[in-house]
């Protein structure tokens, strides 16, 4: 029987930070760099631009043009031919975003079963063997082998095995075939 991952989408395929911080300093006049969001993050830094941060996220469309990034599709491909493969990625966390998610993962990743996509909110319930994500609450909550994906504001985080890259994440599963 194959096994199974689960991956995010959101710092984990697509670079949604790159997008969320330059249409943030476009509406606030700031000039915010990822490298100031070391362990930081936008909502709890600068929590007087709470609304520009949600009103740009709740943009119907603001999810549909994410820069995937490097090396992500060849390896979820490759993967993809190994184990059972699913996205699943917090959209409840903002409701709007299903559509421009969905029509960007079959753009992107056409090769996935979009049966496998999971949109949800607590990753609690993803029953898969692994599960990359950049986030440390729902690595925490799922109940098989977490792997964290490498991102500004989860640097201090050692409870998981951390992969940097797709290319980290394919030595992972492959070793060095």
């Amino acid at each position: 029987m194959r096994k199974s991952i689960a991956i995010d989408m959101d710092e984990v395929l697509a670079d949604t930070l790159k997008k969320v911080i330059l249409q943030f300093n476009e509406r606030t006049g700031m000039s915010i760099k990822k490298e100031d969001l070391l362990e930081k993050k936008l909502r709890t830094e600068y929590p007087e631009y709470v609304n520009h941060l949600n009103e740009l996220l709740l943009e119907r469309s603001f999810f549909r043009d994410l820069e995937v990034f490097p090396d992500a599709i060849r390896v979820v491909k490759r993967l993809n031919e190994h184990y059972d493969v699913f996205i699943a990625t917090a959209a409840m966390d903002v409701p709007t975003s299903f559509d421009a998610k969905y029509a960007w993962l079959q753009e992107h990743f056409p090769f996935l079963d979009p049966q496998h996509f999971i949109f949800c909110g607590y990753k609690g319930i993803v029953a898969t063997d692994y599960l990359i994500d950049d986030n440390p609450r729902q690595l925490r909550a799922f109940n098989g082998k977490g792997i964290i994906f490498d991102a500004v504001h989860n640097q201090s985080i050692t409870e998981f095995d951390r992969v940097t890259s797709w290319l980290d994440v394919e030595r992972y599963f492959f070793g060095d075939e």
